[in-house]
């Protein structure tokens, strides 16, 4: 009897060694599309990866014709489907080629995650069905953005307020400045929207309730000076902006020097952002490492996510003069276990007219020693030289405008920090100069 033991083990062992080999054929004959899909390259002429066939549910469409003529290609590791899944921010990096120019590097985005961009259509889809599944192209014409048609003159704030961040508190003058600068037309100029054709608005309106990004970057274009990325084209869902270079994690550890002066061109950015001509304030309600970048050879600081942007129209609060519209407004510190987490409200930042929240959100998640990233503490500003820790003045100042102390104190802080750290700069690059003239000399 226990001879015949080990022979019915081995008749088990090879039977369930079939299953299993039967189990995972039946296995791959079902999900074979996706296999072979995830081998497959990822190509700017297939219009169901970049999702022209959901327009007017898109972006724009003012690239499409450089995609299909292969101006606009994918570098290496773009082509490779099967690394998507790596790719949560659906961000790649592509070679762009002009006949007379030449190629240069550019940054195309979807825009959102898989997921969010699933949601965008389930949204369209019960804002027009009541159901999360539809024609999409049927229910946009279903939708607000075709109810507001070429009759309509003007886009007004009671359509639109709320929708993002960018059109949390709109007023009209921002919302012309929107039609005005639309890229994605090819009669841009005119802040009339029956200029505009049915698909034309569509996709402006459908941008501006999902992701703003584009809207931000054409509004406050970089060729007029403001500290954001350029904005080129659009073809379906993928949007494509100039490359500016590494992100600002890529210096954390960079010379003290290199860091002061990416410090100083931060407060900067707050400074303009807060107080500027035009009288628009733009309020950074996502700040991190990650959504900014340092150009290769100027080393100027952008802004490269511009999704979180709410836009206060400081003419209209001080024409309307809400309740304390004219009592600085001071962001709160708050601990938290997040890495770059803010304190805000949103409505205070619609109400006021002079309000210290960019220069909260710089100190706090970069410079101070209260940022966190990647696991790391202490800002961008760690571990000065021995002299500048001695004498204490940045840590106080970076300390104030992060947890002020003084009512109003991180207004003052903000300044003093610019002026201080301007000069570390100055003082940074005086030295060096000073050091290349001594080589100099030594070499003759």
């Amino acid at each position: 009897m226990l001879r015949f033991l080990p022979l019915k083990l081995g008749r088990l062992y090879r039977c369930l060694k079939l299953l299993l080999v039967v189990g995972l054929f039946v296995i791959l004959l079902m999900n074979t599309h996706n296999l072979f899909a995830s081998f497959q390259k990822n190509e700017l002429t297939d219009r169901r990866f970049i999702n022209l066939n959901k327009c007017p549910a898109c972006f724009g469409t003012s690239w499409c014709r450089k995609f299909m003529n292969g101006q606009v290609s994918f570098e290496t590791w773009g082509r490779l489907r099967f690394l998507d899944v790596f790719n949560v921010k659906n961000v790649y990096f592509a070679q762009y080629g002009e006949p007379r120019e030449g190629t240069r590097r550019v940054v195309l985005k979807r825009l959102g995650s898989n997921q969010e961009l699933a949601e965008i259509d389930q949204k369209i889809c019960k804002r027009a069905t009541g159901r999360p599944r539809c024609d999409l192209i049927q229910a946009m014409y279903k939708t607000e953005f075709a109810r507001i048609n070429g009759d309509v003159r003007l886009l007004t704030p009671e359509v639109v307020e709320g929708w993002s961040d960018l059109v949390h508190c709109p007023s009209q003058r921002l919302l012309d400045r929107v039609v005005r600068r639309y890229a994605e037309t090819k009669d841009s100029g005119s802040f009339l929207l029956k200029n505009l054709k049915d698909t034309e608005r569509m996709q402006l309106l459908m941008t501006l309730a999902f992701n703003p990004e584009p809207l931000v970057l054409q509004s406050f274009p970089s060729d007029e000076g403001w500290p954001f990325a350029k904005y080129l084209g659009a073809c379906g869902r993928v949007v494509a902006v100039n490359y500016v270079g590494e992100e600002l994690w890529s210096f954390y550890n960079a010379p003290w020097e290199k860091r002061v002066d990416l410090a100083r061109q931060l407060m900067d950015i707050a400074e303009q952002l807060t107080n500027n001509d035009f009288e628009f304030a733009l309020y950074l309600l996502d700040v991190s490492f990650d959504n900014f970048a340092v150009g290769p050879r100027d080393g100027k600081v952008i802004v490269v996510d511009a999704e979180n942007v709410l836009v206060a129209d400081k003419r209209l609060i001080k024409q309307n003069k809400p309740e304390s519209y004219d009592v600085w407004y001071e962001s709160r510190f708050e601990e938290c276990d997040r890495e770059a987490c803010l304190s805000f409200s949103k409505d205070s930042l619609c109400s006021r007219v002079t309000v210290d929240h960019n220069y909260y959100a710089v100190c706090q998640n970069l410079l101070s020693r209260y940022a966190t990233w990647r696991g790391t503490t202490g800002g961008l500003l760690h571990d000065p030289p021995a002299h500048i820790a001695k004498d204490g003045q940045l840590e106080a100042l970076l300390d104030e405008c992060t947890r002020p102390k003084k009512r109003y104190g991180r207004f003052q802080a903000a300044k003093e920090l610019r002026e201080y750290l301007t000069q570390l700069a100055a003082s940074s690059s005086a030295s060096a100069t000073a050091r290349m003239a001594a080589g100099k000399v030594e070499v003759a």
